[in-house]
């Protein structure tokens, strides 16, 4: 019997993995102009760290978390989500204490959520994510949203909108939370289970039902941005003023509605407009939070983070039809003909690679138009041609694959030859 692939899971392949590997060092090299630095941490957490983390409340923690005891019987997650597990670094290793505040990281890895797999949602999913943790100024949220505005613009994409909304603090949470619990109390009955488990627990998160979306209450439902005190409308404002003096332009929508309890004052989505994308538009989803720090130990410190999916930009960039560039597959094949030829290529092989070149050989026995084909395919930038009469002789053949011109080179010059030509003599 044949073992096949989980479903929700995929194999990257190479010439599909070029494009991950692209999107994933373009998203370093903006992080390293914005001095946001790396951090990795274990695939899987204690269960209890995503629970306190994320909330009890929310989709992910009551119905698609992968949760199992170990051998000693401690219950542990594959995380499904970045931020609580770069949060409980942050506090495990007191990082709070460096002298170079706000800490600003970013991570790359992959996420499991038990969900049912659709086109841009996996099982398995890769995500890249920000977090600046220590600083309550409004222009870590403009920074936050400048990055992530600015590796969207670099890969591609176009048509990109960002939608703001503003969750308030604690005080202008409570009060939303009252009016909505008012709001829906009365006909709670007419919506899902969930909703119905959420009216007391975390109302707000009713707005972001998928199943009674189009239910008449949802429409009329109060706003938060009717609830924010002073101080809450300040700190938005002063938001939208810093993205102003960035000429990043957004749309503020009172229902957005992130889907993970820690989230305070600013909260945004980005979308992708345009065909090919199905039913999920949201490329990237964050926000603000406040309390989860302490709520895994930590002093009291704000946050503001984001994350996607390199699945979700993926499909954007192949839904526009974004060419993305690849550097040639390889600087230089090796064909040979002859037993004496075929056995010093191996040591000029090995000699190239030391010396920076990507280069390969055939390990098959094939005949020397097959050998070309396979260069071909490979889409080598030279290919080199040493027979057993040029090894006497000293010499090599070099092709330039792009110009279809020859050259005879001393064997001697051969190595700097091909490295000047394809890294410019470094």
């Amino acid at each position: 019997m044949s073992i096949q692939i989980p479903r929700g899971t995929q194999d990257i392949l190479p010439g599909e993995v070029e494009l991950w590997q692209y999107i994933e060092e373009k998203a370093k090299d903006v992080c390293r102009r914005y001095n946001y630095q790396e951090i990795r941490t274990p695939i899987f957490e204690h269960t209890d760290l995503f629970q306190r983390g994320v909330g009890d409340t929310t989709d992910i923690v009551q119905k698609e978390m992968y949760t199992f005891a170990d051998r000693g019987n401690r219950s542990l997650t594959l995380r499904p989500e970045g931020t609580a597990a770069v949060v409980r670094s942050y506090v495990e290793k007191k990082m709070y204490g460096h002298p170079n505040q706000p800490t600003k990281l970013f991570y790359t890895g992959p996420m499991f959520r038990y969900e049912r797999p659709q086109s841009g949602r996996m099982r398995q999913f890769v995500q890249f994510g920000v977090e600046a943790l220590g600083s309550h100024d409004p222009a870590i949220d403009a920074e936050v949203l400048a990055l992530v505005m600015s590796l969207y613009e670099e890969l591609g994409l176009k048509n990109v909108k960002l939608v703001l909304n503003s969750l308030g603090d604690k005080e202008s949470r409570e009060a939303h939370r009252q009016a909505l619990i008012d709001h829906f109390k009365p006909s709670i009955g007419e919506f899902c289970e969930d909703c119905q488990n959420r009216l007391d627990k975390n109302p707000l998160r009713i707005l972001d039902c998928k199943k009674d979306r189009d239910h008449p209450l949802m429409s009329n439902a109060p706003s938060i941005l009717d609830y924010l005190n002073e101080e809450s409308s300040s700190y938005f404002s002063q938001v939208k003023t810093y993205l102003d003096q960035l000429g990043i332009s957004y749309v503020v929508d009172p229902t957005l509605v992130r889907g993970l309890d820690y989230y305070f004052h600013t909260a945004f989505e980005i979308m992708a407009e345009g065909e090919g994308f199905g039913a999920i538009t949201t490329l990237c989803g964050g926000g603000r939070y406040t309390g989860l720090v302490e709520e895994i130990g930590g002093p009291s410190t704000p946050g503001i983070g984001f994350a996607f999916s390199i699945e979700r930009v993926i499909m954007a960039l192949k839904a526009q039809e974004q060419a993305i560039p690849v550097a040639p597959k390889l600087d230089c094949y090796l064909v040979s003909l002859g037993d004496a030829a075929k056995e010093k290529t191996v040591e000029l092989l090995y000699n190239l690679r030391s010396a920076g070149v990507s280069a390969d050989k055939d390990y098959l026995d094939k005949k020397m138009k097959a050998q070309f084909k396979a260069a071909d395919r490979l889409q080598a930038r030279f290919t080199a041609i040493l027979g057993d009469d040029e090894l006497t002789h000293g010499v090599i053949n070099v092709k330039d694959m792009e110009t279809g011109e020859q050259v005879q080179i001393e064997l001697e010059t051969f190595i700097d030859h091909i490295k000047e030509k394809t890294l410019g003599g470094k």
